[in-house]
């Protein structure tokens, strides 16, 4: 598995070939120009460029919620470019966290375990395994409402993680944060992703960012990968 302690990663994971999306309009805007990449098990990629360039486009279409106009999503060669959201298998992060406000924040973890119908006592011990992964063991309880940003953004990769996915997409999922917290809350992510073991796709228009989080920086301009 790709990690700290390997150079390459294992074999199988995402591919994305030759993906096309396009949006209606007159002219029709085609955002995402026959791009190809792959993510393997364990390995973190940042796709890195300027607001309109795809790259929110293409992590849509990789996680299914943009339809593309052509092209294949894969994990280990099983085509998942029809395969609906929830059975995808990934998971996701917003910029905004994107939270349930009527949770607490045990509850909002413990969505994704709720849902796939994981025992009470299990989804209790996932939810305080991972409080203490993302830095906030004792706060299971707390109102979302009362939590800072970083706070927020920590429950919220926790939730990402409660389903144990095979992928997380992240799209800008710190630029609503302050320079100096941004930049260590980089770093706790990035730690977090490797020590589970878990392929990412992270959006961003930060090469700090980029770079510290990152095994591979993809560079994309007008819809393709440069």
């Amino acid at each position: 598995m790709y990690g700290p302690h390997s150079d390459e990663p294992a074999p199988g994971g995402l591919t994305v070939k030759d993906l096309v999306v396009t949006y209606s309009g007159e002219p029709p805007v085609e955002a995402v120009r026959g791009v190809s990449l792959t993510i393997g098990h364990g390995e973190t990629v940042a796709l890195l460029g300027p607001s309109g360039c795809g790259k929110s486009s293409l992590l849509g279409a990789v996680v299914g919620i943009v339809e593309p106009a052509a092209g294949v999503v894969a994990w280990n060669d099983e085509d998942l470019t029809r395969t609906p959201v929830h059975k995808r298998r990934f998971g996701m992060v917003f910029q905004d966290g994107q939270l349930f406000p009527h949770l607490d924040v045990a509850g909002n973890i413990a969505f994704g375990p709720r849902m796939a119908g994981v025992a009470p006592g299990a989804r209790h011990e996932r939810v305080e395994e991972l409080l203490e992964m993302v830095g906030l063991d004792g706060l299971g309880s707390r109102d979302v409402a009362e939590l800072s940003g970083g706070q927020r953004q920590r429950v919220a990769l926790a939730r990402s993680l409660a389903a144990k996915p095979r992928l997380i997409a992240l799209d800008e999922p710190l630029s609503a944060l302050d320079a100096q917290l941004r930049t260590r809350l980089a770093k706790d992510v990035r730690d977090i992703l490797r020590s589970q073991g878990v392929s990412a796709l992270l959006v961003t228009h930060d090469p700090a960012e980029a770079e510290t989080m990152a095994h591979r920086v993809l560079r994309m301009e007008a819809g393709l990968l440069v």
